[in-house]
Order: structure tokens, then sequence, then C-alpha cells
């Protein structure tokens, strides 16, 4: 029981350690590695426990904005201007319409901000990395242009220009940078922070508009024969009661939260947590119906969305900002009752 408690805490500081990633192919992708995005799936629960910090003074323009970037060469000192187009680049694809690659730099930029004030213990010198398993995925050139080819400059272009058009703007709650951070995609609703232990008040569960229709792979499966599920779950819960004779047995119960993901799984008379079997099985989300197969000997995952689900959802961004919303409204909904600052006065 002591390894399964264990085994959940250490997914819930896993479930932020993941921001969202791209595959070659440029689709979003989590988790949190952060995961998920930011998660993507964004950063850790226990660094987002800290204080917040001191207000930030307004911030005129991301060149003014000087920023530490941690890399595996060492320490680079750059600017927002310079990080943000090559972090959006590593978390949002370039197709997204632009009001959502907006809407995703001021989050990055927020998120940056975040942790400028509450520096991890990662990088104790550097406010961020570019490392996706511990802060934000940061392409860097040479890689986009293997990746984009001729579209490089105008890809980069549609990027630079989401930087551009939100100079220096970030969210806010009681004059400080919120923990800004996001996912790939949700079905239906997002995660509460709470659920994670990442209790605020800008981070609730709200509505996303994503379905199996208006996203490939929204929806995936996963099949585990009986041997290796057994194997999987004794390797984390020891004590648990799985007689090989009767598979059949062994989920005894499946409870949902308040946001319809699974909470916990009761297998063999040990309770785990809907993060430990996420992570345990590597699914794409906490987002999971769990049942035996009795005809093909095996257990099978159905899951939907990708990432941990807190925050903003990538893709339901980019259907908002496709049926005409715009990047503050965006915002907005995702973490609702923060505040858009550093916008320019009209």
């Amino acid at each position: 029981m002591r390894r399964t408690i264990l085994l959940s805490l250490l997914s819930v500081l896993l479930a932020f350690a993941l921001p969202v990633l791209l595959s070659p192919g440029g689709q979003a992708e989590t988790e949190e590695a952060p995961e998920e995005a930011p998660g993507g799936e964004t950063a850790p629960a226990a660094a987002a426990a800290r204080s917040s910090g001191p207000a930030l003074p307004h911030f005129s323009a991301d060149a003014d904005t000087p920023l530490t970037l941690h890399t595996a060469a060492g320490d680079v000192e750059t600017t927002m201007a310079d990080y943000l187009p090559f972090a959006l680049a590593g978390e949002m694809p370039a197709s997204f319409a632009p009001e959502a690659l907006k809407a995703q730099a001021v989050a990055l930029r927020t998120y940056a901000l975040f942790y400028r004030e509450n520096r991890k213990d990662a990088h104790p010198e550097a406010d961020v990395c570019d490392s996706p398993g511990c802060c934000a995925a940061c392409a860097d050139a040479g890689t986009l242009r293997e990746r984009w080819g001729a579209q490089y400059e105008e890809n980069l272009a549609r990027l630079t220009a989401a930087v551009e058009d939100t100079d220096g703007q970030y969210l806010s709650w009681e004059g400080a940078p919120i923990f800004a951070v996001f996912h790939a995609s949700s079905q239906g609703v997002t995660e509460a922070g709470a659920a994670l232990g990442v209790d605020r008040p800008y981070l609730v569960s709200v509505g996303t508009p994503e379905t199996a229709d208006t996203v490939d792979s929204l929806v995936t499966t996963a099949e585990v024969s009986a041997e290796n599920f057994r194997t999987t779950v004794l390797t984390a819960c020891p004590d648990a009661a799985l007689d090989p004779a009767a598979p059949e047995t062994w989920v005894e119960s499946v409870s949902l939260n308040a946001a319809g993901r699974v909470a916990q799984v009761r297998v063999g008379g040990v309770t785990v947590s809907g993060l430990a079997m996420r992570q345990m099985f590597s699914l794409r989300s906490t987002d999971f119906t769990l049942g035996w197969d009795g005809d093909g000997q095996r257990f099978l995952f159905r899951v939907r969305g990708y990432g941990h689900g807190v925050g903003m959802s990538q893709h339901g961004a980019d259907l908002s900002a496709r049926a005409g919303e715009s990047y503050a409204e965006i915002l907005a909904h995702y973490y609702p009752g923060a505040v858009l600052s550093g916008v320019p006065a009209t």
C-alpha cells in the first residue's frame, strides 16, 4: 500500500512535468510531457504550490523582458521576444488558427513569467528550460527547417506574428502571473487543477469543443494482455491480489471525478489513482474506460483526449478560433477570472 501511495504522489508530479509535445508531423500531443503541455503537461504541482510572488511591473514589450534559458549546453541570456516564437513552434502546430496561436503565445509568456518569479529547483539559475519534460518545448531553427522544409519562413512568420500581436501580454491573478498550464485536447470538459493537486481559482473544469469528428485521434484505444496487466500492476502494487486463473475479477471498480475522469481504480483489493494507472500503462489521459475482453483475453482501455486536461486545451483553442473567437475570449474561457494584463491602452 505504501508503494501505491508513493506511485500516486509521483504521478501527480509527473502529470505536470510534461507540457505539450509536438510530433514530427506537427500534431499537438502531451504530456504532462506541461503536460500537455507548457501540456504540456506543464510543470510540477509542488512548484505551483509555492507563493505566486510579487506583482510584476508592466512590460511594454517582450524585447525589454530579459529571460534566462537553461539548455543542455548551459544557461543562455535571451529575451522574451527571441524565446517565444521558438517555444511556440515547439508547443503548437503552425497550421493552427492565428487566434489560437496568439492564445498559446500568451499562455507561454505567462508560464515563463510565473517561473521567472518562482524558479524551479531543477534550474535555480534560469527562468525556464528548453526541455518539454520540465518546462516547455523550445524548437531550434535547424530542427524547424528540417520539419517544415520550404514552409520554414512562412511558418516562422506566422508564429512570430502571434507573439508580436500579443507583445507583453500575460494572464494575471491579483497582479501576479498565473500558473498557465495547458494540454493538447479533452473531450467535452477539461479537468480541474484541484484534481491534480493544483488548486487555483482559475484552473477549473470548463467545457471544450473537441469531438472525435473534429480532432484526429481524440479517442484512442490500448490493449493489454492479462499477463502484462498483472505484471505491471504487481510491480507498482505488490500487495494486489491477482489470481492468474481469474483475470476477469481483477478490476473491481472504477470511480470517476466531477469532470468524468478516472479518480481511482480498485484492482486486486488495492486502490490505485487514475493518474497512477495512466502512468503505469502509458495512457494519453485519465479520461478512460477499462474493461476485460474475455474472448481476447485482454484488458481494453478506451482513452479520450491527450494530456493532463488542466487549463487551455490547444485543440479546443483552435476550434474556438476557427469558430470566430478571439484569443482574449479563448483565454477568458479556459482560465476564468484571470486578467489579460499588459494590453496597450486604446
